[in-house]
């Protein structure tokens, strides 16, 4: 089994930092397009045989991404839906955006099988917020949360942004306050990225950057969310007992999954190999392609190098690091004597620590 993940391009605007692939040029007919050929990949890759420890279409977790699924309007969303076997689903997310739920959309969720929504609060400042493009406010967040509670979502998942240009400590600290007063049963919290491409690389001065008051959010937000309770499982990821992302796990833990949709990836463990593919990064070739039953994709064969790499790069990202055992079992004693070596400083400076259990062991 493994997780299937569904990428939905379609924005209504598209946010100044934003270098994910996404559309706001969109029309109703072209949305039910893509959906049409959505269907077909889930249905083609679903009688596929994508790994010897995976039944072709039981998914473990589902996750609806973008761009913007809460976009799509409810008979396309309620059409894709039924074409997904939530069966053996344990988690089920869609991504939101706040001012796009009602109390009746909330419902509709639920009544789809949703069982997890993750919002994009990023910040309660609405100038802030106005910087970035984002088109909510803070009170559409409050308003959203309350609707999804009240419809019986009791897993939600809340998106924070920092080191905004100007931002003081007291300005993320306020946010990390009003973020706590939702309750939330889970917190992404991304530093702000301002990639080449997008309007916000134009905005910015690239030279105001100041990463020792970045650092000092980090540790502000991890200190404070810890004091509530919260697990510090990944880099960027907090939550409350028994709340982790299972589908975002999944990345960091190295299990298979497929991407459907355009510019959606997959990461694939079949015949003693292991390879990525992407699809099309473009809707308009990608529901052609789908159209004539060919998908348009491209991949990669990794090496055993590659996978270890990954393997120790994840690994160091979660709360329960690197297992040395897995490691020898699966790429060998010479990358685990590497490995160990190469660490030995970074042990010796505190930064690290070999443990002998897990830390959620202890």
């Amino acid at each position: 089994m493994a997780g299937l993940y569904v990428h939905i391009p379609f924005c209504k605007t598209r946010c100044y930092y934003c270098s994910f692939y996404s559309t706001t040029g969109h029309t109703p007919e072209g949305m039910a397009a893509y959906v049409d050929a959505l269907t077909r990949e889930i249905d083609c890759r679903g009688r596929s045989c994508i790994g010897p420890d995976m039944r072709s279409g039981e998914w473990t977790t589902v996750y609806l991404g973008g761009g913007t699924p809460s976009q799509l309007p409810p008979p396309l969303l309620g059409r894709l839906m039924d074409h997904i076997d939530l069966s053996h689903s344990r988690e089920t997310t869609i991504e939101c955006n706040p001012d796009d739920i009602s109390a009746d959309y909330a419902r509709l969720l639920v009544s789809l099988g949703f069982n997890r929504v993750s919002m994009g609060a990023q910040t309660f400042d609405d100038g802030r917020l106005r910087l970035i493009g984002r088109r909510h406010t803070a009170a559409c967040v409050s308003r959203a949360v309350r609707a999804l509670r009240e419809a019986g979502i009791s897993n939600l998942s809340i998106d924070l942004m920092y080191g905004f240009p100007g931002e003081t400590l007291s300005d993320w600290e306020r946010d990390i306050e009003a973020a706590l007063r939702l309750k939330p049963d889970h917190i992404s919290a991304y530093l702000l990225t301002i990639e080449p491409s997008t309007p916000m690389a134009r905005m910015v001065d690239q030279g105001e950057r100041n990463e020792e008051a970045e650092r000092a959010m980090y540790y502000m937000l991890s200190d404070r969310l810890r004091a509530e309770g919260y697990e510090h499982y990944e880099i960027s990821n907090f939550c409350r007992p028994g709340r982790r992302s299972l589908h975002n796990s999944s990345y960091w833990t190295g299990e298979p999954y497929i991407g459907v949709g355009a510019a959606a990836h997959s990461y694939i463990t079949a015949d003693g190999e292991a390879r990525r593919e992407w699809n099309v990064a473009d809707v308009g070739r990608y529901v052609s392609g789908m159209t004539q039953g060919r998908r348009l994709f491209d991949g990669e064969r990794l090496s055993m190098d590659e996978q270890y790499n990954d393997a120790v790069m994840l690994g160091l990202r979660t709360r329960e690091g690197v297992d040395l055992k897995v490691i020898g079992e699966m790429f060998g004693k010479s990358r685990l004597d590497y490995l160990l070596s190469n660490a030995e400083r970074w042990v010796r400076t505190g930064l690290l620590r070999l443990a002998r259990r897990a830390p959620h062991e202890e």
